[in-house]
């Protein structure tokens, strides 16, 4: 009977075993499936660069795969890419940090409460009229060519989709939400925490996103404009003197530094909105 009950166990235990296998096996193709479906496009446009560079189609003024790897590695035992990149990507930070937490204490503000709305919300939609180039010369004249101004006009691309959609998110809540909130007592406090913050999170992160795509727009025109060092700057003196694979690494770079802050994003609005089933399905 104990030699029964053993192998019993011993079956079970080794079907769990198996099963548990199979499944982390899917898991990771379906997960291998899913990053060649995401990476296809650049992976067919790299295979393409590739074979127009064999086969001598390539524009001589553009470089060879092989000759865009040789710079970068030259750049990263030189420092001069680590350093760039270290200056843009401060650079864009903090003005992403100044801007974004101010257009979501500002969209907060302006959401909850109508006389704010009414006395702020006007004059930054007159400021958000205004393209940010034309704004950039009175800003190089007001704070000069340093960091100051580079910073501001960081700032105020990211500012006005997180406040938008902050305002937005908040101003969407279901009313009958927050009355069955004020039924239950809660304080103004709790009903921002437990029914307006989770609610209007989901159009605040895709502000969010948008916010980091404009970060990478304007740090290019930031860093062409006197700059002194990151990556627009190495583009911008790079151009000087025709070094064109200097500049497709700029590019690239710029393209991948979006990629990962989206995908960073992303995960993030997952993670915040785990109780919603539609982002449990994504």
């Amino acid at each position: 009977m104990g030699n029964s009950v053993d192998s019993a166990t011993a079956l079970v235990s080794r079907k769990k075993i198996l099963g548990s296998k199979g499944k982390s096996r899917e898991i990771l193709l379906k997960g291998t499936g899913n990053l060649l479906l995401i990476w296809s496009i650049p992976i067919i446009l790299f295979l393409f660069w590739t074979w127009l560079s064999l086969t001598g189609y390539l524009n001589r003024l553009f470089p060879t795969p092989d000759e865009l790897l040789r710079t970068t590695v030259r750049l990263i035992e030189d420092g001069t890419l680590a350093l760039n990149l270290e200056v843009s990507l401060i650079r864009a930070f903090t003005g992403l940090a100044i801007g974004g937490s101010t257009g979501f204490i500002l969209g907060i503000l302006t959401g909850q409460f109508s006389l704010v709305n009414k006395i702020l919300n006007t004059p930054i939609q007159m400021i958000k009229s205004v393209p940010r180039l034309a704004i950039l010369p009175l800003v190089l004249i007001w704070f000069g060519i340093g960091e100051t101004s580079k910073l501001i006009l960081i700032a105020l691309s990211t500012f006005f989709p997180i406040y938008l959609n902050t305002f937005h998110g908040i101003r969407s809540i279901d009313r009958d939400l927050l009355e069955m909130g004020k039924i239950y007592g809660l304080s103004s406090w709790e009903m921002f925490k437990n029914i307006i913050f989770p609610g209007a999170i989901s159009s605040i992160m895709i502000g969010f996103r948008q916010s980091l795509g404009d970060t990478w727009l304007i740090l290019i025109v930031a860093e062409t404009i006197a700059a002194k060092s990151g990556i627009g700057y190495m583009a911008t003196n790079a151009r000087e003197y025709m070094m064109m694979d200097v500049i497709v690494l700029s590019m690239v770079i710029y393209a991948l530094l979006g990629s990962l802050s989206d995908l960073i994003a992303v995960t993030a609005t997952k993670k915040m909105m785990r109780w919603n089933p539609a982002y449990r399905r994504t």
